[in-house]
């Protein structure tokens, strides 16, 4: 019998560490994405790794170095849609690349080089849209999609976040949020919808969101909304929830007990806490917008001052004009120390201020549902394994989640 053939110990020349390197570029003029959805983290993992070793170039990340877009069961009006909302963030005269079927692709590492694009491996739409644009693909999570500051919809996705601010109100958190994410989806939309059929297949679009966007597109104005705005009820919980230290609670109580105005709340200090009667001393000063122009010059005094007290801190502008907004009623700042960056946990809370309320739960929810972990203020945790992700940029728990990074301009959820 032939002696067993003695296993090579990792990281010995020629063993596994050797043989795992990624080959040298061979086509250097040629960078390629996959794209997970539909392929799926383990069979993109896997091409992405054989690739490598045949010399292609594939890249983590969809950027403006990507020449060649590889998608898996996906149509041409879903893969054109998808790079429309890419194409939003890229920097201004980047070529597009070229949308391609996997097919494209396997030939390709058949063949051991890039073969040539031919019609039948394009991804695109047949013939040029007439009429309303066809129904757009849209990922079900907004923490998966790109959403700007600025986009097309902006009446329609007011609308929602009034009847969703309206149902928060009322105490129906989940009424509020299905707005919410219906407005969300209409933000990341690449172009206006000017027919209902727009919206068929979208996630979070239901009867009523539906309803309410049918009668804005015939009609410029949904009575429901318009009724919504001009009620005492939500005009008065709009204006006591503004005042720092008062909640949906606070302000439902003083609705049921007669009191509308903030004059009504002077006459009475008995029923406010040291919090709310400093809330509603400043009102108005807390209430009049920063203009950014003032955020930049705080952000250099913040700086300054940070530095003389601990050289070597990192002061980081947060909250929404991070995302790029131009004016609020709030400046956040985010202070650390760079030895505080590897703390477990550190970076999970500092990215919960770095983006909207919204875009932090979709994120939560798809670490939960689809990857099965828990991010929380701690960290990234995996329940089975009993351990904390090593995190040490935002990057690190996009990869982690198998998402794509979005940089904080578009993640306005």
């Amino acid at each position: 019998m032939l002696p067993k053939r003695r296993r090579t110990r990792v990281g010995s020349p020629g063993g596994a560490s050797a043989s795992s390197a990624p080959a040298p570029t061979r086509f250097p003029g040629i960078a390629v994405y996959l794209v997970e959805r539909r392929m799926g983290r383990s069979r993109r993992a896997f091409l992405t790794r054989l690739a490598r070793s045949k010399g292609f170039r594939v890249l983590d990340a969809c950027s403006s170095e990507v020449t060649h877009i590889v998608m898996e069961q996906t149509s041409g009006e879903e893969a054109v849609c998808w790079q429309e909302r890419r194409a939003a963030a890229a920097p201004p005269g980047c070529t597009p690349a070229a949308l391609l079927d996997i097919s494209w692709f396997t030939e390709s590492l058949a063949a051991g080089q890039p073969v040539p694009v031919e019609c039948r491996h394009r991804l695109e739409v047949a013939e040029p849209r007439k009429g309303p644009p066809s129904p757009a693909w849209m990922p079900a999570y907004a923490c998966q999609r790109p959403t700007p500051l600025t986009h097309h919809n902006i009446s329609l996705s007011e609308a929602l976040e009034t009847l969703a601010e309206a149902a928060g109100f009322e105490g129906s958190e989940g009424r509020c949020l299905t707005f919410h994410r219906a407005a969300s989806v209409l933000r990341a939309l690449p172009r206006p919808v000017i027919a209902l059929s727009q919206l068929r297949g979208l996630p979070h679009f239901g009867e009523h969101s539906s309803r309410v966007v049918q009668e804005l597109l015939e009609h410029g104005a949904c009575e429901e909304v318009e009724r919504v705005r001009r009620s005492e009820r939500y005009q008065t919980m709009k204006l006591f929830t503004q005042i720092f230290g008062v909640g949906v609670r606070t302000a439902d109580r003083w609705y049921q007990e007669g009191l509308r105005t903030l004059d009504d709340l002077r006459e009475q200090p008995q029923r406010l806490t040291q919090q709310q009667k400093a809330g509603l001393q400043h009102h108005r000063d807390l209430s009049t917008p920063v203009l950014r122009p003032d955020v930049e010059a705080l952000q250099q005094l913040v700086e300054a001052a940070v530095e003389q007290a601990l050289p070597g801190a990192i002061v980081t502008l947060t909250g929404g004009f991070r995302r790029g907004k131009l004016q609020g009623h709030d400046v956040d700042f985010l202070i650390t120390h760079p030895e505080e960056g590897q703390e477990v946990g550190l970076l999970p809370r500092a990215m919960r201020c770095l983006q909207d309320q919204l875009f932090q739960r979709e994120l939560r929810r798809f670490s939960r549902k689809e990857k099965g972990l828990w991010l929380n203020s701690h960290g990234l945790f995996d329940p089975e394994q009993k351990t904390f992700f090593h995190v040490a940029s935002e990057e690190d728990i996009f990869r982690h989640l198998g998402l794509e990074y979005l940089p904080p301009e578009q993640r306005n959820a």
